[in-house]
Order: C-alpha cells, then sequence, then structure tokens
C-alpha cells in the first residue's frame, strides 16, 4: 500500500491516479509483470509495446510502438480523456523589467534564470508551478524552460530536433513521478529530467540541454538589474503566489512514484545534479551547506558547485510562496575562464578564488578583484529532490564531502 500525505486539497487535481500508482507499485493493475518484462537502456529504441501497456487515452496519434522504455512505467496523472495540456503551458510568453516585476516579485523567492544570446531571464517558479512549461525564443534560439514540481526540476533545452522546430506540451503523464511532455509535430512523449524522447516517432532522441539556475529573486534582481522577467500576463487565470503543493518537499515520499526511494538520503532533500557529456554527479544539499563551495571535475571539466543565498524559499513548502521555509541555493560553474582554471571558496556570502583573490556572487559574477566583471559559465545542472535523481541517474556518483 503507497501512503500519501494530504499536502494540498489543490492537489487533488493529481488524486483520481492514486490508485494506478498503488498498482504500479505493486507490479501492475493486476500485480502481474504490468507490461513488458524489458526496460530497454535510454536511447534503445524497440518496437511494438503491449497494448495492454499503453495508457488510455483518447485522440493521440503517438507511435506507440516505438519507445525506449517499459511503457508500463507511465502513469496517468490527470483524469481528463485527453489529458494534454490540461496544465497549459505558455506558448507566447510575455516579459516584463526587473523594475516592473520587482512590485510584485519578494527577494526571497524562487526564479529560474537563464542566460542565452546575451540576455538573462527569470521565470518565477510562482508562475512555473501552474504552467511547468514555456515555449520561448532567445534571440534566434527557440527553447524550453520547464519545471516539474514532483521532482523541483528546473531546466532549458533547444527546441530544435533534426532541423525542425518542435512546440512542446504537459502530456499528462508522469514517469518517476517527473513531468512527460508531448511535441505537437509528431506527438512524441519526452522526459523532462533527462530531455529524451521516450515513445513516438522521436524516440531516442535527444534534446540539447541548455543551462538554468534556480535562485532568488533579490539574486537576479541585484546580478542582473536590466535582465527580463516572465510576466503574470500569460493568457490563464491562475493563483500565482501561491503553491498548490503546499507541505509537498516536507513529506516523508513522492507523490505517483512506485519505485523504491534510495535510502542513502531523505527522498525530499535537494541535490544539484550535475550532467557534463556522459558524466552525471549528485551535490546534497546537506553537504554542499557544510562546505558551500566543492570543486570538483565532472566529464573532464573543472567544475565548482556553489551554495547560498540562505534565505531561498522553497516553492513546493507554504501555500504562500514568499513564505516558504529557506532552502538556500546550489548553482554549478565551470571553473575555467579565459584559459586559467580557478580555485575557489566561501568568504562570508561570497566566494573566493585562490589564484587571484577576486570576489564573486552566487551568480558566477566576479563582482571584485583583478577578475571584476568576470562571469563563469554555467554548466548543465538542476536542483533535483534526491528520489528523482536517484531514480533517474542511479549509477551516478554521490558526493559526499571531503
Amino acid at each position: 500500500m503507497i501512503t500519501v500525505s494530504p499536502f494540498s486539497a489543490s492537489v487533488l487535481r493529481w488524486w483520481p491516479l492514486l490508485a494506478v500508482a498503488a498498482a504500479a507499485a505493486c507490479g501492475g493493475p493486476d500485480g502481474g509483470s504490468g507490461g513488458t518484462d524489458v526496460t530497454p537502456a535510454s536511447g534503445s529504441v524497440i518496437d511494438a509495446s503491449p497494448a495492454s501497456s499503453i495508457p488510455d487515452v483518447e485522440g493521440w496519434q503517438t507511435d506507440w510502438s516505438k519507445s525506449t522504455i517499459d511503457t508500463a512505467d507511465l502513469i496517468r496523472g490527470i483524469s481528463a480523456s485527453d489529458p494534454r495540456d490540461q496544465i497549459p503551458p505558455i506558448d507566447e510568453p510575455a516579459f516584463e523589467t526587473v523594475a516592473e516585476a520587482s512590485e510584485w516579485l519578494d527577494d526571497r523567492e524562487p526564479v529560474a534564470h537563464f542566460e542565452l544570446n546575451g540576455e538573462a531571464r527569470a521565470y518565477p517558479l510562482r508562475i512555473l508551478t501552474w504552467h511547468e512549461i514555456v515555449n520561448d525564443q532567445v534571440g534566434a534560439t527557440p527553447v524550453i524552460v520547464t519545471y516539474c514540481p514532483l521532482c523541483n526540476t528546473a531546466l532549458a533545452f533547444d527546441r530544435r530536433v533534426d532541423g525542425e522546430t518542435l512546440t512542446f506540451g504537459t502530456s499528462g503523464l508522469l514517469r518517476n513521478s517527473d513531468l512527460v511532455m508531448w511535441d505537437r509535430q509528431t506527438e512524441s512523449l519526452w522526459q523532462q529530467v533527462t530531455g529524451e524522447s521516450i515513445v513516438g516517432s522521436l524516440a531516442g532522441k535527444q534534446l540539447e540541454f541548455l543551462s538554468l539556475s534556480l535562485v532568488s529573486w533579490k539574486d537576479f534582481r541585484d546580478g542582473f538589474p536590466s535582465g527580463l522577467v516572465l510576466s503574470r500576463d500569460t493568457g490563464f487565470e491562475r493563483a500565482y503566489g501561491t503553491n498548490p503543493y503546499e507541505f509537498y518537499d516536507a513529506s516523508s515520499a513522492p507523490f505517483l512514484f512506485g519505485g523504491e526511494v534510495d535510502d542513502r538520503y531523505p527522498a525530499m532533500e535537494r541535490v544539484v545534479g550535475v550532467l557534463i557529456a556522459d558524466d552525471a554527479r549528485g551535490y546534497p544539499f546537506s553537504v554542499l551547506q557544510e562546505e558551500r563551495a566543492v570543486n570538483d571535475d565532472v566529464g573532464g571539466e573543472p567544475v565548482v558547485v556553489f551554495w547560498g543565498s540562505e534565505d531561498t524559499a522553497s516553492a513546493l513548502s507554504s501555500s504562500d510562496i514568499t513564505q516558504g521555509r529557506a532552502v538556500g541555493a546550489g548553482v554549478a560553474f565551470s571553473r575555467i575562464l579565459d584559459g586559467r582554471t580557478l580555485t575557489f571558496a566561501r568568504q562570508g556570502d561570497f566566494f573566493r578564488d585562490e589564484e587571484t583573490g577576486s570576489t564573486w556572487d552566487i551568480l558566477g559574477q566576479a563582482i571584485d578583484g583583478a577578475l571584476a566583471g568576470g562571469h563563469l559559465e554555467a554548466v548543465v545542472h538542476a536542483n533535483h529532490l534526491w528520489f528523482s535523481w536517484a531514480a533517474f541517474f542511479p549509477d551516478a556518483e554521490v558526493y559526499a564531502g571531503s
């Protein structure tokens, strides 16, 4: 039996499928294998998914015969006959200035910070929580900014695949409690955490990751006063600022997750998961909180993981995001700047490199010293909840401290 904390009445939109989740944890709706016995490696496409393992959805043109996963692992999270985009993506995002956004954003609330083509943008989690996907365009690059509240994963990707620009929506399906997206051009399904197409004619294709970080609004506002901020003018009426997943990250178990939680860390602990080339490494917040700055090497790339902004609020605790419990922020950067590899240590509220003595903020910007004005390049990472990181990257090394 699965026990789920009633973290919010708003989460009842997921409850019709609680029985499905419980069945999946027991091996399928009938207590049996739940579908095919083979779970292929990611990227390996198998044909002819058993009809019994295909979710009961109406009107989809998805090619269910091609998948990289056992489709029995897909859990239906929305009760509508066609659950797609019941959580509506933002297809025509509007932006405003930092000064305008400061009238309604609180210093400590979290935003997804994204930089590309010389532009810095903030996507407040108070908006992303209700939409999960923003189909955007930054300069000449079509991008998708995503957030899965159940895994706390904020990730960005290039929307181009084989020369075609895709637009994405929410499928209403989950796998390992993570958002499963769909593209409107081929109706293939995509895993948000990995950026991989897992079912459909594009199964096995991989979206290109683009670096994105979760930081406080104060950090973004102070670091990028000329930046742009996703507007609440989305075309939808939502209670922006209210967290529909109240108490979620204080619960003992993830919602609609049928697997076993790796017990090395609490299921809901945050982990900075870094992805470079074919290498992945996790940095638990509990360890980062002690060390504050971790110099490491991932995928042959010298990296540093900063932890700070201790008062940054969780978007998944209080019903009012501005009152969310303080969780801090974890951000990962390359340590190479202008051909030089730097080594960092925490210094008060900031960071200091040993090579030049320059002072850096959590956004990777040198604010004082010989390198003032320098900017570290963020590497691909996300602030996963531990259960999610361990489920999708079970073989990844986990940093346990120096």
